[in-house]
């Protein structure tokens, strides 16, 4: 800390009100007082008192034949003893970044790939976000859509954002092939919606199980869900990304029924209806009835009542030895009473 005239350093001198301003700042004082020193070649030590700054940037310097005055300092000898340092810390600046850099080189090639690579999956956190990020890459899109719904209630007010957007779709010439459960078929408000938009560009067609939901625009860009409660979603720019889910879905839509082709739960010569076989299927590799109801669309209540029915079918008298009559039977070994993927295109 440099000390200054007057009995304390310039801090204390700050802290007492008498001399604040910043170290980069000559006071309206010291600017007087060094015109002065400048003009006269000297400045009473007394007066300088009042402007400690002028002895921190070393503007005076004590007259030798005379303890009681200062003298000034050339300007250009004052600028040049305080830029030296600072310029001698931006050299050493330079070197450090130079260093740094050669430090660095041999990973700058492996980074980009890297940060290629991350930059192709962005999280989305928040409905808003999520909603943004879709609303978005539906806007650009200019060929097709792909989408797996799995079942539950539209609301009123979503059934008409979503026509308003999907009709735009159409006015721009873009497909839609969206993927639901069979039970959207006894769902009056996706029923009334795939009806309005029956025009061709837009497809639907339901199979018995879905897991969760996708989205993929323009063979480009795709969107999962990162969590269970739908919060965190994950935006998907890499190629082999995103042609892999296509294969997924393009191998659902094959197996999946048109939405025009009727009801797909016929009743086989056993009495067991083609979702009870998916209700079968589903027990014998151990799920839980909520877990067989949200991957199948439906509630839990409706669930129980096909598994019920199912255990009369197969003359089960318990639950723990329905899995036993499901095995015993065959039913699982059926081939499914659905058209062949290929009649359905």
């Amino acid at each position: 800390m440099f000390r200054t005239l007057g009995g304390g350093d310039l801090a204390t001198n700050r802290a007492k009100g008498t001399h604040p301003h910043a170290l980069t700042e000559l006071c309206e004082e010291g600017n007087r007082l060094y015109v002065t020193a400048l003009r006269s070649g000297r400045v009473a030590r007394a007066d300088a008192e009042a402007a400690p700054c002028l002895m921190e940037f070393a503007l005076l310097h004590p007259d030798p034949d005379d303890p009681s005055w200062f003298r000034p300092v050339p300007p250009a000898i004052a600028l040049a003893r305080r830029l030296n340092p600072i310029e001698r810390e931006i050299t050493e600046r330079r070197q450090l970044s130079v260093e740094l850099a050669q430090v660095f080189e041999p990973f700058m090639a492996i980074g980009v790939e890297v940060s290629t690579a991350g930059d192709s999956i962005t999280v989305l956190e928040g409905g808003e976000r999520i909603n943004a990020a879709l609303n978005l890459a539906t806007s650009q899109s200019q060929s097709e859509i792909l989408t797996v719904q799995p079942s539950d209630r539209i609301s009123e007010h979503s059934l008409l954002r979503g026509l308003e957007r999907d009709r735009q779709l159409i006015e721009r010439g873009v497909k839609v092939r969206s993927l639901y459960q069979h039970t959207a078929r006894y769902n009056p408000e996706k029923l009334a919606y795939a009806a309005q938009l029956s025009d061709g560009k837009f497809e639907y067609r339901t199979i018995d199980e879905l897991v969760e939901r996708l989205i993929i625009v323009d063979e480009t860009i795709a969107f999962i869900p990162a969590r269970d409660d739908q919060k965190i979603a994950l935006e998907l720019r890499h190629p082999g990304l995103v042609r892999y889910l296509m294969k997924v879905f393009e191998y659902l839509w094959d197996r999946a029924v048109p939405m025009s082709a009727g009801g797909p739960y016929s009743t086989d010569s056993d009495g067991i209806t083609e979702i009870q076989h998916s209700i079968a299927k589903l027990l014998v590799e151990g799920h839980v009835d909520e877990a067989i109801a949200r991957r199948l669309g439906m509630n839990v209540r409706t669930c129980r009542a096909h598994i019920a029915k199912l255990a009369q079918a197969l003359g089960s008298g318990s639950r723990a030895q329905l899995g036993y009559r499901i095995a015993q039977s065959g039913i699982l070994d059926k081939t499914s009473a659905l058209p062949d993927p290929a009649e359905r295109r």
